[in-house]
């Protein structure tokens, strides 16, 4: 399981996240506060963004942490 902290500062970079995601065999869960939503929700994901936010994917892909990458915030 990998936590990181990304980004999403407009409707495009969301749905290039989710298109991301959805590529992914594995669970993949963006977090704000005590919210929970699935990764792979464009509507989940656009409700909580621009918010700085922690993206825990449940396994591995390398281009999918490659675009995390690209959102990434300090």
């Amino acid at each position: 399981m990998k936590n990181i902290f990304i980004r999403l500062n407009d409707p495009e970079a969301v749905k290039e996240f989710v298109s991301a995601a959805e590529k992914c065999s594995f669970d993949i869960d963006v977090k704000y506060n005590r919210i929970i939503v699935d990764a792979k929700s464009f509507l989940g994901v656009l409700g909580l963004c621009p918010n700085k936010v922690s993206v825990c994917s449940h396994g591995e892909d390398v281009a999918f942490e490659r675009l995390l990458e690209k959102f990434a915030v300090c």
